[in-house]
């Protein structure tokens, strides 16, 4: 799934809309101490109030929130695996009773809480439901609801709960200030601690093959419930490829580099993903490497030299990186300068008017700019540095 088809997913999340339908929510309460089930509960979600109707389509909004890579991840089936989750959750998907899918949610429950201790009570919820996409209209007269692709699918979030807080309150009949004190444990549904998708949708069509999992934090990525639970393929986050793409880059061109020539890499790689925009994100390959260095303007680059670093740093010549996740976000602050004197944050469009020169024996930074710069309400004076050393050596 790319960005654009999690949205469209993720939007579907409101009550009374005709092209979401939740059939089933599955509810199952997990001690701390005994890492076991104390209580699960399944009922039509229809029969809801609407108040907690609108507490978990927030809950499921907030699971399928989130940069892909960081904190969302379409993850692989592992193959040949025993007591295969993909299995379960298709078995699950085309049960025809609320029973049948949930018996199959539990067995997922409780690959859940093997060889797993965790630090509170916790809530496990699943719904299964129904996803459907109009069809584009063959003309003007035909509705868009007339016609439209139907994938039935899974979701489970997992939620913390916490105690409740102490309060003291006022008795307005009683005229008297009373110690309020809950006991019921509250879940936190305003903020997920890991879920996933299944299965996963590409446009109209649904990935059996694949899985989207949510992780509570971006890079916080749960590996139990992503390799011992759902039985799929350890994944690489964006963090990853771009110290990969680093240490690659520092393999063959050094770890020196001017702002110039940095400045054009990135160019290059958003060039790329710019004109791939409406198909998937690309990915480059050691070849890929290669030509985007050599067209930077890094000197003495070639394909063995590349392909030697890619073995090196990752052991996988044939491993490509992401080109969003190893390019800074390119039209915010994303990269940050630090010196002793200052800060600075500069995005990575704009690094081409950044230079660390020499001058007068020091290192200096110097910053283009279009007009003269404000501090503290003052207009600063430009002072011709370099004339003036010009002049000392005449």
């Amino acid at each position: 799934m790319n960005k654009k088809d999690i949205a469209n997913f993720r939007k579907q999340f409101k009550i009374n809309n005709d092209l979401l339908e939740i059939h089933d929510i599955f509810n199952v309460y997990i001690m701390k101490e005994s890492s076991e089930i104390y209580h699960h509960q399944s009922v039509p979600f229809e029969l809801l109030e609407e108040e907690q109707k609108e507490l978990f389509m927030a809950n499921f909004k907030k699971v399928l929130t989130g940069q892909l890579d960081e904190k969302i991840f379409e993850l692989k089936f592992q193959r040949d695996v025993e007591d295969n989750s993909q299995l379960i959750l298709h078995q699950g998907l085309l049960s025809n009773n609320a029973e049948e899918w949930y018996g199959q949610m539990l067995r997922l429950v409780e690959k859940m809480l093997k060889d797993k201790q965790y630090e509170m009570d916790i809530v496990i919820t699943f719904i299964r439901g129904e996803y459907r996409k109009p069809m584009k209209r063959s003309n003007a007269e035909e509705s868009s609801r007339d016609a439209v692709y139907s994938n039935p699918f899974i979701l489970c979030s997992m939620n913390k709960t916490q105690d409740p807080k102490k309060e003291l309150l006022f008795d307005y009949v009683e005229k008297e200030f009373k110690y309020h004190v809950v006991v019921d444990p509250i879940i936190n549904l305003k903020a997920p601690m890991s879920g996933f998708l299944f299965p996963c949708f590409t446009d109209h069509a649904a990935d059996v093959n694949h899985v989207l999992y949510s992780a509570g934090k971006a890079y916080e990525l749960d590996y139990h419930l992503i390799e011992e639970v759902l039985n799929a393929e350890e994944t690489m986050t964006a963090e990853d490829d771009k110290v990969v793409f680093e240490e690659i880059v520092k393999k063959v061109a050094g770890d020196q580099i001017n702002t110039s020539t940095l400045s054009n890499v990135y160019d290059e790689i958003q060039r790329t993903i710019e004109e791939n925009e409406e198909e998937e994100i690309p990915k480059f390959d050691y070849n890929d490497v290669e030509k985007v260095l050599t067209s930077s303007g890094v000197q003495d680059i070639d394909k063995e030299k590349v392909e030697d670093a890619f073995k090196t740093v990752i052991d996988d010549e044939k491993y490509e990186l992401k080109a969003s996740s190893i390019v800074p976000k390119y039209t915010s602050k994303s990269i940050k300068i630090k010196t002793k004197v200052a800060d600075i944050k500069v995005s990575p469009q704009d690094l081409r008017y950044v230079r660390q020169v020499h001058f007068n024996g020091k290192i200096s930074l110097m910053i283009e700019v279009e007009e003269n710069t404000v501090i503290e309400g003052f207009e600063m004076i430009p002072e011709a540095l370099f004339e003036k050393g010009k002049e000392n050596e005449d």
